[in-house]
């Protein structure tokens, strides 16, 4: 691979004005497609920017997190390479294989940091947050409760240990989550034939939005960010026509109270709704 294209992603954590600028971008892409061809209506409790702005308030707390959990990526990946430590330095694997392997490792993190949530009660009263939004839409992505957002960077931490992903390789990984985050949580209507095809490889925004349908056993499957591998390996896919799907949860948490912010942060330490 071309040496500047490495140099560039091994070097993509210090500038932290051009990683936002893939959040900004792809946020704004997708909300554009989104607006000019949505999937299903939505219905917001006051109006798409209200909306926006309640998520996009967890957006910033899980920045500022994972921008204090990046010091410790960064010399976990160095002490990996300096140490020789993980898969790519034990199989000795050149550039191409370390890249794949890295990208692969950290994906199955995401998979894996998912399935644990919605196994573990603990665990998902924090990520209860991201399925109580009743409206679906490119904003959604990011919309975690930090103790969510910690439990995430523990588990893609991990497997950088197991990996021993290079920081080129991790950047190159979590760029690619951001876009595909956007992607498959947009409002957007695609033909339902590019829709499958897309999904065999990676994920789709419909078989993500079965993920956020409002009743079990939906919710818990698609448990994939990127790769379509992992639930179709694992047996945690399924599908559902998208005219069946509805946004929500159907115990827990109010489904009128989805934008209240402050509400959203302390329900995780408080009673759940049966």
């Amino acid at each position: 691979m071309n040496e500047r294209i490495l140099a560039y992603f091994q070097t993509l954590e210090h500038h932290p004005l051009q990683r936002m600028a893939f959040l900004v971008g792809g946020l704004l892409f997708f909300w554009i497609i989104e607006g000019a061809i949505p999937l299903l209506p939505m219905h917001y409790k006051q109006n798409k920017a209200r909306h926006a702005a309640v998520n996009l308030g967890f957006t910033v707390i899980h920045l500022i997190i994972h921008t204090l959990l990046a010091i410790v990526i960064v010399l976990l990946a160095d002490w990996c390479r300096d140490n020789h430590f993980g898969l790519v330095y034990w199989l000795n694997m050149g550039v191409g294989f370390t890249i794949l392997t890295g990208i692969l490792a950290l994906d199955f993190s995401s998979w894996l940091v998912h399935l644990v949530m919605h196994k573990t009660p603990l665990l998902w009263r924090f990520h209860l947050v991201h399925h109580t939004d009743n409206n679906v839409d490119v904003t959604t992505g990011l919309r975690h409760h930090p103790g969510d957002s910690i439990l995430r960077g523990m588990f893609f931490m991990l497997l950088i240990l197991v990996s021993g992903a290079p920081m080129y390789a991790v950047m190159m990984y979590q760029t690619l989550l951001v876009l595909a985050t956007a992607f498959t949580h947009a409002n957007m209507r695609l033909p339902a034939s590019l829709d499958k095809a897309i999904s065999f490889i990676m994920i789709s925004p419909n078989m993500h939005k079965v993920h956020h349908h409002w009743k079990q056993p939906y919710t818990d499957s698609n448990y994939g960010a990127v790769f379509a591998i992992w639930d179709r390996l694992l047996g945690t896919y399924s599908h559902l026509d998208v005219k069946e799907i509805r946004y929500g949860l159907d115990k827990h948490y109010p489904n009128d109270q989805d934008e209240d912010f402050l509400r959203l942060l302390k329900k995780p330490f408080g009673k759940l709704e049966e």
